[in-house]
């Protein structure tokens, strides 16, 4: 796992890929924290995260459209698929060597708690928690791009599957059938994210992230067997 982890941050900050995801989000969510800050007169940090959870649906697919599907089209997936490295292994050092991105992106979130101390005083454990729940929500989103990037050959096509599953977890809760409202209120990502910035950590909450995160690492592993199988 540690080779494939290592691979995978290499390129990502070794190619513009690890480089679009980080300048992309912080400039649009310091566009955000601007306007809170200077029109709206929001001085809560963990306010801003549900914005920038937005910020998510658009540039998590630049992070995860390539996983795999960039390897097919290069040819590369064979070599990775046959090399005595499990499809576990392979499958969760993408999914670490990403999240480590988003960690990155996290860190350099913190000067905007700094300069946010010079307008008001905004509690730390609140945004400590919601930035805790962000990376949670993160590394689900992160988990569905993988598996999106594993049943393609076309990193466009991974893009649009990930957005559009994204939007409908923004949407969907919210439409006119009520059955499938209900439904999708259930397992509504951004919904669950709401409680974390309120301060609020409920174990039901966690345990659904760790659930869902875990599924989709389970269905893009089985998704590598079924193509290493038919090889």
């Amino acid at each position: 796992m540690f080779a494939i982890l290592k691979k995978e941050l290499k390129s990502y900050l070794l190619t513009p890929a690890g480089y679009i995801f980080i300048g992309v989000f912080l400039l649009l969510f310091s566009f955000i924290f601007a306007t809170s800050i200077l029109y709206q007169r929001i001085v809560n940090f963990e306010y801003l995260f549900y914005d920038g959870s937005t910020i998510l649906t658009f540039v998590v697919p630049v992070l995860t459209m390539g996983m795999f599907a960039e390897e097919r089209r290069r040819g590369t997936e064979q070599l990775i698929l046959t090399s005595p490295r499990s499809v576990a292994s392979i499958v969760f050092g993408k999914f670490f060597a990403a999240t480590i991105i988003i960690i990155i992106t996290e860190l350099f979130m913190f000067m905007y708690l700094a300069i946010l101390k010079f307008f008001g005083e905004p509690s730390i454990a609140v945004a400590l928690n919601t930035m805790g729940g962000f990376l949670l929500l993160s590394m689900a989103y992160v988990s569905f791009g993988m598996f999106a990037s594993s049943v393609t050959d076309n990193q466009i096509v991974a893009f649009v599957l990930t957005i559009a599953f994204f939007m409908g977890m923004w949407f969907l809760p919210y439409g006119n059938i009520p059955i499938l409202s209900n439904i999708f209120a259930q397992v509504s990502l951004v919904d669950k994210f709401r409680n974390y910035i309120f301060g609020r950590i409920l174990i039901s909450e966690l345990i659904s992230f760790i659930s869902f995160i875990a599924l989709m690492i389970c269905l893009t592993m089985v998704s590598l067997q079924r193509r290493k199988s038919t090889r």
